[in-house]
């Protein structure tokens, strides 16, 4: 039988970059302790508040069809939020509602680039990238990120690989893996390449309240030269921790939501009422669990980097937003891969390599900030016992 291209276009840029994270799980469902310092899971559950709001509402009977851009009430409480932070009215017919930023991402594409075209992107970058930007035959066009400038993307590398094909320029900013985050300057710069050659940006903030203390977030759509082709996604997973309820958007001008409605209508008609409830509630207010991940996730990633700096020959990357840590292995001799499975098979955490985000990172490994403290001073003790086994000291 015969299979369309897409198919073809999306081999092993799905689950297949997870391998060392599913050999965890399978470890652990025999039993095995496994540390899983793997996938960005926020370390507290949904606030009550909220899953309370989200069971009221379906008692309520708010369980029928929604309309095409998204329930009237999430996308007004969205616009309140967006033209506050961003300093500018947005109004609710510059937003379309989806199922996470997943899905919000995978629509942005469809509707802003198509076979032949290339989407400009940093390399590192998050691991489905690839495969939403190759779904419908755009090609993804790596612009190679340096620890050397904090794995910031430059405007003067992105501007080395445009080509005439170039149609987009998709940012994530605070970034993941490596926590990095964009200065205005940066996206000023950015912004006048973007405007220089005719290129949309597209902006995943889904990390913009996890950023650390003493650093800013910045966001391309809150310029105004900017707004008519930008378009930012996000949700609630990472910032409420509600990554099960599968509820994001896109925020871009009034005319890209117009056009892109059909598309997304074709796809899911709009979001599930009960949740678009729970979301409109959280958008509203300050998360009750933002800055408690914060301060975690920056001590744990402190930590990580005085242990293994003074314990072992790993170096760390510090993080300026985020829930993970990058760490640079090449000193074992071994690349990410390899030592992800090692650490995992030996010692028993589980670790994501940096290979799954890209060509750039074969000698790095991920490390989810994500577990209790007292795991969390548990898997750097192992970290440190692998480490040293490997530069053939005494654990």
């Amino acid at each position: 039988m015969k299979y369309a291209g897409i198919v073809d276009r999306l081999a092993r840029l799905g689950g297949a970059k997870w391998d060392v994270h599913l050999r965890a799980r399978e470890l652990a469902a025999q039993g095995c302790d496994i540390i899983e310092l793997t996938i960005g899971e926020p370390d507290v559950p949904t606030p009550e508040a909220l899953t309370d709001v989200a069971v009221d509402a379906l008692r309520r009977g708010r369980t029928g069809y929604s309309n095409g851009p998204g329930e009237d009430n999430l996308r007004a409480a969205l616009a309140r939020r967006y033209s506050y932070s961003m300093a500018t009215r947005i109004g609710p017919e510059r937003i379309l509602c989806f199922p996470g930023t997943q899905t919000a991402l995978f629509a942005v594409l469809m509707g802003l680039v198509e076979t032949g075209d290339e989407v400009l992107v940093g390399d590192p970058m998050y691991a489905t990238y690839e495969g939403v930007i190759r779904a419908n035959g755009a090609t993804m066009a790596p612009v190679p990120l340096s620890p050397a400038h904090g794995f910031r993307i430059r405007a003067e590398d992105i501007a080395a690989r445009i080509t005439p094909r170039s149609r987009a320029i998709l940012l994530n900013t605070p970034h993941n893996p490596t926590g990095a985050i964009l200065s205005r300057e940066d996206l000023l710069a950015i912004g006048e390449l973007a405007r220089k050659h005719d290129l949309w940006i597209i902006s995943d903030e889904v990390y913009e309240e996890l950023v650390f203390d003493g650093e800013t977030f910045h966001s391309p759509l809150s310029i105004p030269e900017l707004a008519d082709r930008t378009v930012a996604v996000s949700s609630i997973s990472k910032s409420h921790a509600a990554p099960g309820f599968r509820s994001g958007w896109a925020v871009g001008s009034a005319d890209f939501a117009a056009q892109l409605l059909p598309l997304s209508e074709t796809m899911l008609f709009g979001n599930q009422p009960f949740i678009a409830d729970m979301t409109a509630v959280a958008v509203s207010e300050r998360s009750e669990v933002a800055a408690g991940m914060r301060s975690r996730f920056a001590a744990r990633a402190a930590r990580l980097n005085a242990r293994l700096t003074a314990e072992s020959m790993l170096d760390v990357h510090a993080p300026k937003a985020g829930m993970f840590a990058m760490v640079n292995i090449e000193k074992t001799g071994m690349n990410g891969h390899d030592y992800a499975l090692d650490l995992l098979e030996t010692n028993g955490v589980a670790v994501m390599p940096g290979s799954a985000f890209g060509a750039t990172l074969d000698g790095w490994v991920r490390v989810a900030l994500t577990v209790d403290d007292s795991r969390f001073e548990m898997a750097c003790d192992q970290i440190v016992a692998h480490a040293r086994q490997h530069a053939g000291e005494p654990a």
